[in-house]
């Protein structure tokens, strides 16, 4: 990796500049190759990928028992097929607001998408690169003297609870302080120096993390797994001071970037097969991710209160869609015929994501920008936030409009 990627904004106002070239909000779908499973029953891969777009090829059938395949295309920040390595998708995705972190940035990375489409590998190496670049530039000399330190934190929420994944699943809180920031109580942090040691902490806390067998996948996260690298300024303490409060010699979190690897989206319809404990599970896993949608509804609609408590998911998101904050979303989709409609509402939820982005080029502008020009009238109609796959329906008939009155 070069360094040039790494050098630091001379003043102040370059900083804020470069700051504000990274997207608030970033979506990125992987599509993962067809497993051995899928191979053996000569399942067909149904997802083409061109640029940053895609398209889903769904096989339907008509009333008279027709074959027929039904076109969806969705369009993102960017779109990485299976052949795309984990490096390259840590390039594209976390490498960018690295740099963002020391200028009080929050940033969040989440994979979502369903059971057994690949979250949990593509998010496993993603920390350990981010550690390596962070430790990198910790001792940049513009860092170096100004005693910044790297600290690690590592939970999960399984059934609408916390546990500690480096202190033998011990149980923990969520508090919010005066100033509505929200604080774990109890949870374990870790300076962290070396690349090496960031990597003992990731393999030991996910050997603690709650996992199970699904009609989907016989190895499915049933936990929502958040690892957190904190980047914090410490200062000189007295010692009395530094006796009375503990968190005082942990110094201040300039800011930290939270890895969020979320259990696995199913349907009722999937979890026939399962025992009651894994619909237990299955049920608390969806009503977090609702809960994490209808953040994202609240926020892409611009409502003044947002529904961070719906679940212990969204509040400790909360500060990754507020603020100064930098969030990137990695959709992971798996491409088999059998998984058409996971795949569908996985790239619906995403584009509902992209639509939450302010920065220019989101996803309603260029639904706009690509249809044909036609009248005011008309286009205030079509000014509403729709999904791809809608407009495609309605393109022919906006055409068809316009030829008339022309």
């Amino acid at each position: 990796m070069q360094m040039s990627q790494f050098q630091f904004p001379t003043n102040e106002k370059e900083g804020n500049a470069r700051e504000n070239n990274v997207a608030k909000i970033k979506v990125v779908v992987r599509k993962r190759p067809l497993n051995k499973k899928e191979l053996s029953r000569k399942e067909e891969d149904i997802v083409t990928v061109c640029d940053n777009a895609l398209t889903v090829h769904e096989p339907k059938l008509k009333v008279d028992l027709t074959a027929y395949v039904e076109k969806h295309e969705f369009c993102f920040d960017a779109v990485l097929d299976e052949q795309v390595t984990n490096d390259e998708v840590y390039r594209v995705t976390v490498e960018p607001i690295i740099p963002t972190i020391f200028q009080r940035t929050k940033a969040t990375c989440f994979a979502y998408g369903q059971t057994g489409s690949g979250k949990t590998f593509t998010m496993q190496p993603l920390p350990l690169r981010a550690a390596e670049d962070l430790v990198r530039l910790l001792h940049q000399p513009v860092y170096r003297n100004q005693r910044f330190k790297l600290w690690l934190s590592f939970f999960e929420i399984y059934g609408g609870k916390l546990f500690d994944l480096l202190n033998e699943r011990k149980k923990l809180c969520m508090r919010e302080d005066g100033r509505q920031q929200v604080c774990i109580v109890g949870l374990q942090e870790f300076e962290v120096s070396d690349v090496q040691i960031v990597k003992e902490y990731i393999e030991r806390g996910n050997a603690a993390r709650s996992t199970g067998s699904t009609g989907a996948n016989e190895e499915s996260s049933r936990s929502h797994a958040i690892l957190q690298l904190a980047v914090k300024k410490h200062t000189e303490v007295k010692e009395s001071r530094r006796n009375n409060d503990g968190n005082e010699s942990r110094g201040k979190v300039v800011g930290k970037i939270s890895f969020i690897d979320l259990a696995g989206s199913e349907r009722g319809a999937d979890t026939t097969d399962n025992d009651r404990q894994t619909r237990i599970e299955g049920a608390e896993i969806n009503k977090s991710l609702l809960a994490l949608k209808e953040c994202i509804r609240a926020l892409d609609n611009d409502q003044i209160h947002i529904p961070f408590r719906g679940s212990k998911l969204t509040e400790v998101l909360r500060d990754s869609f507020v603020g100064n904050s930098r969030t990137v979303m990695i959709s992971c989709i798996s491409p088999n015929a059998g998984s058409c409609e996971h795949t569908l509402n996985t790239l619906r939820y995403a584009d509902r994501v992209k639509s939450l982005s302010k920065s220019g080029n989101t996803k309603k502008d260029q639904g706009v920008n690509s249809l044909p020009p036609i009248s005011k009238d008309a286009s205030s109609a079509f000014s509403m936030p729709v999904s791809v796959d809608i407009e495609d329906v309605y393109e022919p008939q906006q055409e068809m409009k316009v030829s008339d009155t022309g």
